[in-house]
Formats: structure tokens, sequence, C-alpha cells
């Protein structure tokens, strides 16, 4: 059997689209991703998975937990007959069409593809993070997304950790929330362009620590944070920052690896599109956070899979195939 669409992960990209996909009569088959495995390989439900309260995604005007909207997002996929394996993909081959994808030795094939297998934050990798981790991003005290979990830190003091021009942005908008922000970096010179890291230096709720890292976090029997232990690499000095959260600004990886030498990457591994969600290859589509590296927001990835969908119904009515 061949399918009209598959498409390749979830969240609120691959839901968006399968919703779309479906109301459009393509019949889609969503392989998920998943059960997850941790920071690095999240599984169905993308970063939403690990998100405690999300509240500026439209509708819900009382917030919703990540899970939750994820699962709702589930549901309206199901009821419009989507077909979902939970599964993760382990080869594609996108060198002729039909396209063909793989779950283990298990093979698809398909007309059209949507990638929306997402991105997840590349994080400090300290034994104590993960239990904090667990306990939910905003709520336990640590993130990768200030946009996302600034809100819940207002009158608080902080930490972000980096040096680019994510780490300074960071900063800079948790001001609006924090009443302290200490920005961590283990170089005593940053990536950071010189309009944001002039921006960040002249403000005055934005204390550098440089040539430092952060060895411990407090406390992981507690799933909260409530300081951290730091280390001067130089002078190998120790001290405590009494902070409620810390915001890891590193840097985030795609999930392409198993896209490289099918379709073009950027230097960073993100997929490239052009009008919005276009691949190189004619029928395969991208959508979310595996090529946005701007934006990072669940409802920007549900637009763009909104897009993608779109565009895979086009390609398939103009060739007379849907």
């Amino acid at each position: 059997m061949v399918h009209k669409v598959i498409i390749i992960g979830s969240g609120p990209a691959g839901y968006t689209a399968a919703i779309y996909a479906a109301r459009a009569n393509l019949a889609p088959l969503m392989i998920d991703g998943g059960v997850g495995r941790g920071q690095e390989q999240l599984g169905a439900g993308g970063q939403l998975m690990i998100t405690t309260e999300v509240e500026n995604y439209p509708g819900f005007e009382h917030g919703i937990q990540g899970p939750e909207l994820m699962q709702v997002m589930r549901n309206q996929t199901l009821r419009f007959g989507t077909i979902i394996e939970e599964e993760m993909v382990t080869k594609v081959d996108f060198s002729q069409r039909p396209f063909r994808v793989w779950v283990e030795d298990f093979l698809y094939e398909a007309q059209s593809v949507i990638i929306a297998t997402g991105a997840s934050a590349k994080w400090l990798g300290l034994p104590e993070e993960r239990p904090v981790w667990e306990g939910g991003l905003g709520g336990a005290g640590i993130s990768a997304c200030a946009t996302c979990d600034g809100f819940f830190f207002k009158g608080k003091e902080i930490a972000v950790v980096g040096g680019g021009d994510t780490a300074m942005e960071e900063a800079t908008y948790l001001t609006n929330h924090a009443s302290k922000v200490h920005l961590i970096h283990r170089r005593d010179s940053f990536r950071a362009s010189k309009i944001m890291l002039d921006r960040a230096y002249k403000n005055p709720k934005i204390e550098f620590i440089t040539d430092t890292v952060i060895e411990r976090i407090h406390d992981p029997a507690l799933k909260k944070l409530s300081g951290v232990s730091l280390r001067n690499l130089k002078t190998d000095k120790q001290s405590e920052l009494a902070v409620e959260g810390v915001f890891v600004a590193i840097g985030h990886k795609p999930t392409t690896d198993l896209f490289i030498g099918q379709i073009d990457l950027d230097e960073n591994g993100y997929i490239k599109t052009h009008h919005n969600v276009r691949t190189n290859i004619e029928g395969v589509f991208a959508a979310g956070d595996v090529q946005d590296h701007e934006y990072r927001q669940a409802i920007t990835a549900a637009g763009s899979g909104c897009m993608a969908a779109i565009e895979a119904e086009r390609l398939l009515e103009l060739e007379g195939s849907k």
C-alpha cells in the first residue's frame, strides 16, 4: 500500500499537519516517534511532553499542561481518522517516489512526506539535572525557553547559561520578569553579536559571571531548584549562587540525523525550507522546530504543520493523485 502522506514525528507541527491532511481526505499515516528516552530523544509529543504549564497557546484561557495539550491534539487527529503508529522511523529513502520510510525492517511507502521530528534543547549534562528536570521544566526551575517559562519567575533571582546571541536575548527578555539575571559563561569572551552583547551589558538587571561553570544543581531530592554550585575555570574557586531558576541557552539540536544525505540541511543541522515548508525534494515537507531555529514556539510549529499539509494536498491534487 502506498500512502498519500506519511507524517514523521508528532508534537504541535505533526498533529496539526495530521488534522489538516485527514480533513482533506489524504488518510495520513503518522509515525509519532514512539516512547521518549529522556532529554535527547523525547518521543511522541516532543518538548511539550516535558513542559508543565503552557499559558501562551491560544484557546486555553487558564493555561494547560504540556502533556495534556498534546493529548488533546492527538485525540483530534484520531477523530478525523489519522492512523498513528507508536514507533520511531529508523531509515528513509527520498531518492525516488513513492518515498520509502522504514521502522526497523518494516517498509512504508508514500506519495508525500511531512517531517515534524522537532528539536531538543542541549542541556548541561549534570547528574543532578535530570531529577530536577523530570519535575517539569518551568515548574522545577530549569528551562530552555525564556518565552515559554519566564512568566513563572516574576520577582525572582535566576541564572542564564550560555554565551551566544540566544543567551543574551534570553537574559535580556527575562529581566522583564526576574529581579536579577546572572549570566554564566564558561569563557571570558562571547560568541554573541556586538549589538546583542552591548544590549545585555547595558541592562542593570544582568550580572555577568565569566570563566565559570555550574557544577551542581540543588535540590534534586525536592525536584525544585534552590541554587547552584559554581566553579571558576581559571582560579578553581568554588562558590554558591542562590537562584530559583536556571535557563540553559547553549543551543538546540534538530532531530535530523535520519535525513543526512537525503535532504538539504543547514550548517546547524536544521532542514532547509523555501516557501515556508518545502524542502529541496518535491513532495517532502518540513514543519516545526526541525526547520525553525528562530521562534521555536508551539503556535508557530502548529502553523507550519498546517502549511505543510496544505502544500501536500495541493501537490497531490495537481498531480491527480489525491
